[in-house]
């Protein structure tokens, strides 16, 4: 089975920086397309970022955040900066069990819990 814990989340200011983590259990790791999703009360779980076959982000944070990877420690990061408020949200990380590139929840197989990240102005 595989684990994923996401760490790193906070309150900033508008303008501010946080670097998340997401911490994955287990062998193969790097051969896991793993992404970065978030929700904010009331709307859906919304596509930030993947890396996987190659890398793409949501028009949303192009500029702003950068997804990277550690495969030798099992860990993904995804340094968020500029942040605004509407970044508010739970930031979940997610992996699936090959790599391609996909913007879609409905891809990935394994969730972690959430973080939240909380920008005021």
């Amino acid at each position: 089975q595989v684990q994923l814990v996401e760490s790193g989340g906070g309150l900033v200011q508008v303008g501010g920086s946080l670097r998340l983590s997401c911490a994955a259990s287990g062998r193969g790791f790097s051969g896991y397309t793993m992404g970065w999703f978030r929700q904010a009360p009331g709307k859906e779980r919304e596509f930030v970022a993947v890396s996987g076959g190659t890398i793409y982000y949501a028009n949303s944070v192009k500029g702003r955040f950068s997804i990277s990877r550690d495969n030798a420690k099992n860990t993904m990061y995804l340094q968020m900066n500029s942040l605004k408020p509407e970044d508010t949200a739970v930031y979940y990380c997610a992996a699936r069990g090959s790599y391609f590139t996909s913007a879609s929840k409905d891809d990935y197989d394994y969730w972690g819990q959430g973080t939240q990240v909380t920008v005021s102005s």
